[in-house]
């Protein structure tokens, strides 16, 4: 009964979510980029490929298209159209990031987008690079895979391997070089490349330097860029000297042959490992004659069979019943460990006099070491979005992407776009049972929880004022009936119906007849008993 019940609060959700008109999501906020790739249009205008070639020469030739999905024919995303090509496109931000900002107020930075994976991934990326700016303006021409990007995030597949990316090229104030630095490895997130669904990918970045990595809104990365990234951006005040070198007669051996140990006489270097058993013997049982495989009894010449054209037929062979264990052939007594055994002899090991420990060459101080207590702040400045990539797998489609100093707006964003697509998927493709998916659909719409407290004690309640209640006043009513037919008791309703009904005309002298025909019958009714009696009498 819950289950049905739950199917059809299930069924009336879904049915009126569908029903309702396809909506974009709205921006409530700031965003340097927010594009839920509303139209075709965007791909030419916002988003633009790039017409550069990568640092070997070749082209960036893969084919780009904004479009629906296989499964929604109202939203659109940016996708990828070949396999086995280069492809880069990027668009410019409305406002570049500049990371002093955000760090003077306290917000924090964070890009998120959604990537679907219509066909299993086999191998290549889908992750987005912030470049940074740079001495020249950006154009979108130029964008190549030797552009400096600023935050490089999001996953990357192939084969066995993959990961999601978070690397920062950070810039050295004191030499000027850009290094990438790594994020640690993030966990439980593969299932993303194979399932065929829309996933969210997040990334924030607090004004602290605390990052969190996120997909489908489950946290599966989070560290500091201070004390979590590699290398660290902060490098060591020392390091080692590289002019350095150990000296010749440094002794790094800790251990040496005793150089006065000599080999025993009784020391055989030529004794096997392994000899005869001396105490074998054959089992009685054993067969030596008995061949390993003999011909099939069961199995007869075929009636076609030509000896003159097939040669001499033989039955096939299988294994000697006989021998199931083992017990036929040629016996020879099994091996064991040669008790003289001793291996090549080696003198022992002994304390070297002349160890000189492990040798390191000495710390000098770097010159350029710095020390940078707040990096969110120094990150380089971002002008614009670009998807620079190969890829061994069509049709990966990119979608509601933003990038904003928000989480509410983030939140927000998602809500109206990826909670709602991850639902609708769910429970299309889901094998859960209906209380399962009630409970996952509750989690997602908390108004979901009254819609089912609704559904089930309606219900309950109908049912006890049915039951309960209403049970005692219809055996009341009952017994009363039954007692009006025994004892042509009025009723209630007999006393209405003659207030409500008026006499009709003459029904005063019709009455007073049908009265005295009705005395004169019990008259002659009592009159006949007698006469009977009389006539048994006589």
């Amino acid at each position: 009964m819950l289950g049905l019940l739950l199917s059809a609060a299930l069924i009336s959700f879904v049915c009126t979510d569908d029903e309702e008109q396809f909506r974009l999501p709205t921006l409530k906020g700031n965003a340097f980029l927010a594009d839920p790739f509303a139209n075709t249009e965007v791909l030419g205008t916002v988003w633009k490929p790039s017409l550069s070639h990568k640092g070997d020469g070749s082209k960036f030739d893969g084919l780009w298209s904004v479009e629906t999905s296989t499964d929604n024919k109202e939203d659109m995303g940016l996708v990828v159209k070949d396999k086995a090509k280069h492809h880069a496109i990027s668009a410019k931000l409305n406002t570049p990031v500049d990371f002093t900002d955000l760090h003077a107020n306290q917000k924090p930075l964070i890009v998120q987008y959604e990537v679907k994976y219509q066909d299993s991934m086999e191998c290549g990326g889908s992750y987005l690079k912030l470049i940074a700016e740079g001495d020249a303006e950006f154009t979108h021409d130029s964008f190549n895979d030797k552009s400096v990007y600023s935050i490089m995030f999001g996953p990357d597949k192939c084969g066995l391997d993959s990961k999601i990316h978070f690397i920062i090229n950070y810039k050295n104030p004191v030499n000027g070089k850009v290094e990438e630095k790594h994020a640690k490895a993030s966990e439980n997130f593969k299932d993303i490349f194979t399932d065929g669904k829309s996933h969210l990918i997040t990334l924030i970045i607090e004004a602290d330097g605390s990052f969190e990595i996120l997909v489908d809104q489950n946290s599966v990365n989070s560290g500091s860029i201070h004390s979590d990234m590699s290398p660290a951006i902060n490098p060591p005040a020392e390091i080692d000297d590289p002019e350095d070198k150990k000296p010749e007669d440094w002794d790094d051996k800790e251990k040496i042959p005793d150089p006065e140990a000599t080999k025993p006489d009784d020391w055989d270097e030529d004794a096997p490992k392994f000899i005869t058993d001396p105490d074998a013997v054959k089992p009685d049982d054993w067969l030596d004659d008995e061949p390993e495989y003999v011909a099939d009894p069961a199995s007869n010449k075929p009636e076609d069979w030509d000896d003159e054209e097939d040669g001499d037929w033989e039955a096939p062979q299988i294994p000697n019943p006989k021998c199931e264990e083992g017990n036929c052939g040629v016996w020879t007594p099994p091996q064991i460990p040669n008790p003289e055994y001793k291996g090549k002899w080696a003198p022992p090991l002994i304390d070297n006099p002349n160890y000189s420990g492990v040798w390191a060459p000495k710390k000098i101080s770097n010159p350029d070491f710095f020390e940078d207590k707040t990096p969110f702040a120094t990150l380089m400045p971002i002008v614009a979005v670009g998807i620079e990539m190969w890829t061994m797998t069509k049709d990966i489609m990119f979608d509601n992407i933003i990038i904003t100093d928000s989480r509410n707006t983030a939140d927000e964003w998602a809500a109206e776009s990826w909670n709602k697509k991850a639902l609708r998927e769910k429970l299309a493709s889901s094998g859960d049972s209906v209380i399962e998916q009630a409970v996952d659909l509750a989690t997602e719409n908390p108004v979901m929880w009254v819609v089912y407290a609704g559904v089930v004690l309606v219900p309950v309640v109908l049912i006890y004022f049915l039951c309960c209640r209403g049970g005692s006043t219809s055996g009341s009513a009952t017994d009363n009936l039954a007692e009006s037919k025994k004892t042509d008791k009025v009723t209630p309703d007999d006393e209405q119906e003659e207030e409500e009904m008026p006499g009709l005309e003459g029904e005063d002298e019709a009455g007073e007849d049908e009265a005295e025909e009705k005395e004169a019958e019990e008259k002659e009714d009592d009159d006949a008993p007698v006469k009977r009696r009389t006539r048994k009498a006589d």
